[in-house]
């Protein structure tokens, strides 16, 4: 009996996880990737020219609000009704906000539009997540989670440069046009993705009600803490990459997202093999202290070859932070909670990068001289995360050499 269940658990530890389905789960996430990340280093300079050039930090920050408040209700529902409604309803909404863009010419009008847009992020990546930890074993799920996330890694390489190349030889409304095209072609693909939660119920709106343990999971509070304090220099890069690339000279916005995405796609899969091998705090705090570099870097930055470098520094911390920490959250959680727990750490996700968008923008105001102060903010918030992840290793290396000394005294006795 014994040996059946090592070799069935072998099976499934060495069992490849990557087939058509999964190939196409890759694929649906690069379109819905580019769908909304083609838009980001040109509504800067949009807001601004529909008279709306005060409320930059809102362009981020309103998206992430609603991602974030929409993050219980997906996680419930990923973890009830199924991971494949929620996807396909995440990259629905980016097809109708994309499109709507083009019918709104205020102001108010388009940041409205930037807050229900939210709703897809909120969606769609909560059950990707839960989906990827679904077909994998656990000793590979770092493993899993890189390459699955590699769509929508690619998809933010690419996707911000293709939106800059149609502003700039088309029209903005162009590029909503083919960000709605992008996002619908990600639904067709959700289409043929097949079930993997057991038994999945229909859906009935009593589901929505949330009890207050649902709000958030308690498992996902330490990655959700680091999270926090790491994606904090995200919003700032989403909000400001854009006018400091302008002021460098590099007026193809997306050049500078293409870099940072390519080096987080070079490190992703390495870095989820690296956690399942040698643990997640050990390669989060490596990637804490490689964010730290990179803003500091993108703060004094004075050259295009700066720009570049900090930007390929950031990529490469954000392809060790993404996969390690999702795997992490996934690690503490009961199966049957996944998704909620997941919901979890995109709420702190959310919250950091939102409000780091609205206060680097403030600190910013629109003067260049202000970058250095802007970017070197969130350096010292990942400063933190680096050692706190330092403590709480030292903490669980004490508790595993008390339980090592317990059990020699109870062989001795």
């Amino acid at each position: 009996m014994l040996l059946l269940q090592i070799l069935t658990t072998t099976s499934k530890t060495s069992a490849s996880f990557f087939n058509f389905q999964f190939a196409l789960l890759c694929v649906s996430n690069f379109l819905f990737s580019a769908s909304f990340t083609m838009m980001i280093p040109e509504l800067p300079g949009y807001l601004t020219h529909i008279g709306g050039q005060d409320y930059k930090g809102l362009i981020i920050s309103l998206f992430t609000l609603m991602a974030g408040i929409s993050r219980p209700f997906s996680g419930k529902l990923t973890d009830t009704v199924g991971r494949v409604p929620v996807m396909i309803f995440g990259s629905l909404v980016c097809v109708v906000c994309s499109f709507s863009y083009t019918l709104f010419a205020g102001v108010a009008g388009f940041l409205l539009l930037r807050f229900v847009h939210g709703f897809s992020t909120g969606f769609k990546p909560t059950a990707t997540s839960a989906y990827g930890a679904d077909v994998v074993h656990e000793s590979r799920r770092g493993e899993a989670i890189g390459i699955l996330t590699m769509g929508y890694t690619v998809g933010m390489s690419l996707g911000p440069m293709f939106g800059s190349f149609l502003v700039s030889h088309y029209s903005y409304n162009g590029m909503f046009y083919a960000s709605s095209a992008f996002a619908l072609g990600s639904v067709a693909i959700l289409y043929n993705i097949k079930e993997t939660l057991p038994k999945p119920q229909k859906f009935r709106f009593s589901i929505l009600r949330l009890k207050p343990n649902e709000l958030f999971i308690k498992t996902a509070i330490k990655p959700a803490v680091i999270l926090l304090l790491l994606s904090f220099a995200s919003g700032c890069t989403l909000t400001l990459a854009p006018d400091l690339s302008e002021n460098l000279g590099v007026h193809n916005k997306g050049v500078f997202f293409a870099i940072y995405t390519a080096t987080s796609l070079l490190v992703r899969i390495f870095a989820g093999k690296s956690s399942d091998k040698y643990g997640r705090i050990p390669v989060l705090i490596i990637s804490s202290i490689t964010l730290v570099v990179a803003m500091a870097i993108l703060s004094f930055a004075h050259s295009q070859w700066m720009l570049f470098t900090g930007s390929a520094i950031f990529g490469l911390s954000w392809g060790m932070n993404g996969p390690t920490i999702t795997a992490w959250t996934v690690d503490l959680a009961q199966p049957a909670m996944r998704g909620r727990a997941v919901a979890s750490m995109y709420i702190a996700l959310e919250a950091g990068i939102g409000i780091g968008a609205f206060i680097c923008a403030e600190i910013y105001n629109n003067l260049p001289a202000n970058f250095v102060y802007a970017f070197i903010t969130p350096a010292f918030l990942a400063a933190s995360a680096a050692i706190l992840l330092v403590l709480w290793r030292k903490k669980k290396a004490q508790v595993f050499l008390v339980a090592d000394v317990v059990a020699l005294e109870d062989e001795l006795m």
